[in-house]
């Protein structure tokens, strides 16, 4: 197969490209790499030669469209995004720019190069809105109502998916992907929170919980996530099928399992809740079980002891300096 990843060096990303490579297929990524890494591809350029190929590119320009067609992928696997709740509410047309606008070059792009098949992160974590507790977890049938400009943007590519489905025939799967982590997040660029405690609590840096730490959200490890990936190459047909544990897990309880894993009893600092952010989230993963047959293997204690185990062993090779730790 010949596959494209846009947003291939970023976490999910990078790991889905050694998946790909690992399993035999040529690999094209795109990615403008503000907020991806070309380190995140060391081991696969090492291994991949002319099987990889890597471009930088802002997926805003038009020439996204001419480099799809050329690298005429048969699936694109869509990650390339904007995906700061907090960055989409400061800056909501820069969301939309690369969200929807980036997201139909990618489109036209497809359509040039009579791609069969385009498997796109949506969010699971905004797609549905503020969500009564009685219907958590989520369902797929849930009424779409995102309430940041985050997830309006990614809502409206869903929307194009659909549009281009219909009119051109281009297939696609949908992952509404839960709160994803694992080896590779940037604590300082894509905010993810367990990316961020486990710099803190490796480096002895005090943790700051916003809000009172009751909010949930549904953690799902990113190896399980791209074997979802690779599932909806051929499964799950113009579809959107969650991608998450149906487990709420609060702020205050992936703290405390993080803290103890890393030998810390300090207790968190405080600090006001953040606009844009959900009281609670969880996704019922059972549409992707029957058409995917995918369903999470790995736990939460086991997922971040394996992030607190890079974070730490990345620290150690920058000598402790935690401005350049490669995560």
């Amino acid at each position: 197969m010949r596959a494209m990843v846009t947003g291939g060096a970023g976490f999910i990303g990078s790991t889905l490209v050694d998946r790909l490579l690992g399993e035999g297929h040529d690999v094209s990524v795109v990615d403008d790499l503000t907020t991806g890494r070309l380190t995140n591809l060391t081991r696969a350029r090492a291994v991949a030669g002319p099987r990889l190929t890597v471009d930088e590119l802002d997926i805003r320009t038009s020439r996204t469209v001419d480099l799809v067609a050329d690298r005429r992928p048969e699936v694109i696997f869509h990650l390339a995004a904007q995906i700061d709740v907090r960055v989409s509410v400061d800056r909501p047309a820069l969301d939309a720019a690369i969200n929807v606008l980036g997201s139909l070059h990618v489109l036209e792009g497809a359509r040039a190069a009579g791609t069969s098949r385009i498997v796109y992160a949506a969010s699971g974590g905004t797609l549905y809105g503020d969500v009564d507790a009685a219907s958590l977890p989520v369902h797929e049938t849930h009424p779409h109502r995102p309430l940041s400009p985050y997830g309006v943007s990614k809502k409206c590519a869903l929307d194009y998916l659909v549009a281009y489905q219909e009119l051109h025939g281009l297939a696609y799967s949908a992952l509404a992907l839960a709160n994803v982590y694992g080896p590779r997040q940037d604590p300082h660029g894509e905010a993810g929170v367990v990316a961020i405690f486990a710099e803190r609590l490796t480096s002895g840096r005090p943790v700051t919980i916003y809000g009172n730490g009751e909010q949930t959200r549904d953690y799902v490890y990113v190896d399980d996530v791209v074997d979802a990936f690779i599932r909806a190459s051929t499964r799950g047909t113009n579809m959107v099928c969650n991608i998450g544990t149906g487990r709420e897990t609060s702020v205050n309880e992936l703290y405390a399992t993080m803290a103890a894993a890393a030998g810390s009893d300090a207790a968190a600092l405080s600090a006001p809740a953040r606009p844009g952010e959900l009281m609670r989230n969880a996704l019922d993963p059972s549409m992707a079980e029957a058409q995917l047959g995918w369903s999470p293997t790995t736990g939460l204690r086991e997922g971040t002891a394996a992030v607190l185990e890079h974070v730490g062993a990345s620290l150690r090779a920058a000598g402790g300096d935690q401005s350049q730790v490669p995560v």
